[in-house]
């Protein structure tokens, strides 16, 4: 039987699949999803830039024991998304998983601001923070329960427009708490403010949303450990995989050029920290914004070629930034970096859910393994890019990667794309 691919073929037509983006957005599981899921970013936001002044200045961890607690709590949230996202699929609901997986981020971070130990710090990053972690994958996975009648395209400028609110968090957040803490002689508040966002999530969702909307389709009956097995098989097998390794490769992308931008910019280009927030800054700013232009196009030309030509545009970016010579060329190419960006990081959610269409819960836990192996390519990808190269060419090497995942991704699915 031949590869049938994912759901990218032209969908039946309903009353749903015709309302516009506002109309839409007036759903009350949208709404309170968005608002879930900037408290959910607001959490990050707040304590991402600190944790390793945190973990390694603060707390005295050790270089190797924070690369190591970084490595396993990336693992043990693939582990847990999945399995909540089976188990999700299994009993019908999103939302109680939601409020308690909510809860460990707010005991999680709470734990590490009481008690500032090494050991606490251990517990929250391999236990409590990677469960709650995964309800980022259950917040979308509801979305989908919601916008189940919609067309790929339609469903797509939902999850984009859910997705640009953790965007969001990330423009706001990370200034407004750096002003909070300035002064202070420790950063450990964050996970305060932290833990305070964690409760506004789980509060967003016991308070505004909806119960089940919808029931997801029937997931696999029969034993427990059967299910669990399958679901994971489901995850690994050849279909599934080659699909996730295409989006990885674009997404690492992402990842290269967190890590050498700052270099290039205070190297090859001679500038400063401050032009690198600056550019991180307006870049993150663009980004919400084109966001809802992506929407757009992914209504009229599909999810898959939609995402396909924000690659190749972030590509270019990548291979300009490695000819970058002074901060001015940095500055230049913010337009060309937040518009391929918001592509890359918005409209693979909906491609990664119909990758195992009718399980809403186990296709959006893909998010999280798609996360986990971009992550696993950018360290392979910087790694040998600095052994054979400078910073510079290894951000060439990186749009490489970047057109090498759009044309297998293309190769796939590009000529069974809908096209609207």
């Amino acid at each position: 039987m031949s590869d049938p691919g994912p759901v990218v073929s032209a969908p039946t037509p309903t009353a749903a699949s015709g309302r516009s983006l506002p109309a839409l957005l007036r759903d009350p599981t949208i709404r309170a999803s968005i608002l879930a899921i900037f408290f959910y970013g607001f959490s990050g936001a707040a304590t991402a830039p600190y944790q390793s002044v945190i973990g390694l200045t603060e707390l005295k961890l050790g270089n190797g024991l924070y690369a190591l607690l970084i490595l396993l709590g990336a693992t043990v949230n693939v582990l847990v998304s999945i399995s909540i996202g089976i188990l999700a699929d299994r009993i019908g609901r999103y939302r109680s998983l939601m409020i308690v997986v909510g809860l460990f981020g707010v005991t999680g971070y709470g734990l590490i601001y009481a008690v500032p130990t090494p050991a606490s710090f251990v517990l929250a990053s391999l236990l409590l923070l990677p469960v709650y972690h995964s309800i980022n994958s259950l917040l979308f996975a509801n979305v989908r329960v919601t916008t189940d009648r919609l067309d790929g395209a339609a469903a797509g400028a939902v999850n984009s427009t859910v997705r640009a609110a953790i965007s969001l968090s990330w423009v706001l957040v990370p200034g407004l708490v750096a002003l909070l803490l300035v002064g202070r002689a420790s950063m450990l508040p964050a996970y305060l403010i932290a833990s305070l966002a964690a409760l506004a999530t789980v509060l967003a969702v016991l308070v505004l949303l909806p119960d089940n909307p919808a029931r997801p389709r029937a997931a696999p009956t029969g034993a427990a450990a059967s299910a669990y097995l399958a679901g994971f098989a489901e995850v690994l097998s050849p279909r599934v995989f080659v699909r996730l390794l295409a989006l990885a490769l674009i997404a690492s992308t992402l990842h290269v050029n967190a890590a050498v931008l700052p270099m290039i910019v205070t190297g090859a280009a001679g500038g400063d920290v401050t032009d690198i927030g600056v550019t991180v800054g307006a870049v993150a700013l663009l980004e919400v914004v084109f966001i809802f232009v992506w929407a757009g196009i992914q209504r009229r030309i599909g999810n898959v070629r939609a995402l396909i030509a924000g690659t190749v545009i972030y590509a270019a970016y990548l291979a300009l930034l490695g000819l970058a010579s002074s901060p001015v060329h940095v500055y230049a190419l913010t337009l060309l970096s937040g518009f391929g960006a918001a592509a890359i990081i918005s409209i693979p959610i909906t491609y990664l859910q119909d990758l195992i269409a009718g399980r809403p819960g186990l296709g959006s836990s893909l998010i999280s393994v798609n996360f986990f192996m971009a992550g696993g390519l950018c360290a392979a990808l910087f790694a040998f890019g600095t052994w054979i190269t400078d910073y510079s060419g290894t951000s060439i090497l990186g749009a490489l990667a970047a057109l090498a995942g759009a044309a297998l991704l293309f190769a796939l699915d590009g000529r069974r794309a809908a096209v609207k």
